[in-house]
């Protein structure tokens, strides 16, 4: 083992019982575990960003080739963080993972990123889709619609732990047949007119190589993002080591499938000129298959699909916030638990986060912003996993990434791939993204050690 010192004990003792470092009520089963990263996994993304793909790659087959290659990198992704995960069993995700791989600094930025952007912009644009597409079929302001849907289902979380687990297992099941219901029905229906092709053709190949489809990478990457979802609240997972690995991996593999499916049907559903910039892709694509009547119920009960996401990143997010304010002095209000075990005040305190951003409702610049953050942030904790490897090699692993190192090393390049055409197609907000974390973690770090030096 390395004698590189390391902010968390439990990397420098590897023999430190994974269980004195969970709190005693783990409550989150397989069950659970596993739809959780459905949840997270299934919502915005796929059923909005297909329109701001097709803009800029006008090629089925390559459009569908986005989420096969979505799927495989998530699935990388998965493992990674399985074995990292099953290692390491403590609240907080990126947070927890990149402070004791690299550096405390690096895991305040990543606990910012957590906090500012990692699942208060996601829950907020879950929360704008289910306001649009519910305002497509009712009389409502979608923006009041996303309101309520948030400020309920943090209430819900917030006040009864167990009912929350219940109701995400319940809305996630829900989704699931949902969808599945949706694909089978849907291509049994003719492809439209004006539909794209997903069979390749002469223009595939060009359209693979152009600019445009790396940033659409970014896209699909953020659609997928969720896969990581139990690694946020593996402390409160019953026999993580086991648990975690399989719920990641499952979660994945089942999403990928789901996610295949759909794009085809959307694909040969709307046309391309009315494919292009469209946000409501579920809802246009319900409507033209089915006409407007039964279109609109389609898309009001896609609008409720969403509120498992929304649930899902609820509950997940405010964990890492909760532990961030345990190790930072001034947010040591968001440490915070009531007496059931809820994280109350990280659950307010994203609430706030949230609110503002839909009232801002800037979709496209949010979409673009979280996507690369959140790539970032998981780029830099498979990349970990290859150091860790090299560091601790002694560190007990319950679980081992198969294959190794093909999974993380395929993770690494495909996602770092999509964050450098990001870059070169919107220079200025990565430049600004990368310049904010970057002071901020710093800004965290010294505050950390003036308070240890006074």
């Amino acid at each position: 083992m390395s004698s590189a010192p390391h902010p968390v004990p439990l990397i420098a003792s590897a023999g430190t019982p994974t269980a004195n470092l969970r709190p005693a009520t783990s409550y989150i089963d397989l069950k659970a575990a596993f739809l959780l990263v459905v949840a997270n996994m299934i919502g915005t993304g796929v059923f909005t960003t297909l329109g701001f793909q097709a803009a800029g790659v006008p090629n089925g087959a390559a459009l569908l080739l986005l989420w096969a290659l979505g799927a495989i990198v998530a699935l990388c992704g998965a493992l990674s963080y399985a074995e990292l995960a099953a290692a390491m069993p403590r609240n907080g995700g990126e947070y927890h993972f990149l402070a004791s791989i690299y550096h405390q600094a690096l895991g305040k930025v990543a606990g910012f990123v957590s906090i500012s952007v990692g699942f208060s912009a996601p829950v907020a644009l879950a929360a704008v889709a289910l306001g649009r597409y519910a305002g497509t079929a009712l009389p409502l302001d979608p923006a009041w619609i996303a309101l309520a849907a948030v400020l309920i289902i943090t209430l819900l979380h917030a006040l009864n732990r167990e009912l929350g687990r219940k109701f995400q297992v319940g809305v996630t099941a829900l989704k699931i047949g949902v969808i599945l219901a949706f694909c089978v029905f849907a291509s049994m229906q003719p492809r439209l007119p004006g539909t794209l092709s997903v069979v390749p053709d002469q223009d595939t190949l060009k359209a693979i190589f152009s600019p445009a489809f790396g940033m659409s990478l970014v896209y699909v990457f953020y659609a997928y993002a969720g896969w990581n979802a139990t690694a946020y609240v593996v402390g409160e997972v019953k026999n993580p080591s086991r648990t975690v690995p399989l719920a990641l991996v499952l979660g994945s593999l089942l999403v990928g499938t789901l996610y295949l499916l759909l794009n085809w049907v959307f694909l040969r559903s709307i046309p391309l000129a009315e494919l292009i910039g469209t946000i409501e892709v579920g809802a246009v694509s319900a409507r033209n298959l089915y006409g407007i009547a039964i279109g609109d119920l389609l898309a009001l009960t896609m609008s409720l699909l969403l509120l498992s996401t929304v649930s899902a990143m609820i509950l997940a997010g405010p964990r890492v916030i909760q532990r961030f304010g345990e190790d930072i002095p001034a947010l040591s209000w968001l440490g915070a638990r009531n007496r059931r075990g809820a994280p109350t005040h990280a659950m307010l305190f994203q609430l706030g986060l949230v609110t503002l951003f839909i009232l801002t409702d800037s979709f496209e610049t949010m979409l673009t912003l979280a996507g690369f953050t959140v790539t970032l942030m998981s780029w830099l904790v498979v990349a970990g996993l290859m150091v860790l490897r090299r560091r601790a090699p002694h560190l007990k692993r319950p679980f081992r990434v198969p294959w190794y190192p093909l999974p993380p090393l395929i993770f690494l390049v495909m996602s770092g791939f999509s964050m450098l055409a990001a870059a070169l197609q919107r220079p200025i907000l990565v430049a600004a993204v990368l310049g904010g974390l970057l002071a901020v973690g710093l800004g965290f770090y010294r505050y950390g050690e003036v308070r240890r030096g006074a």
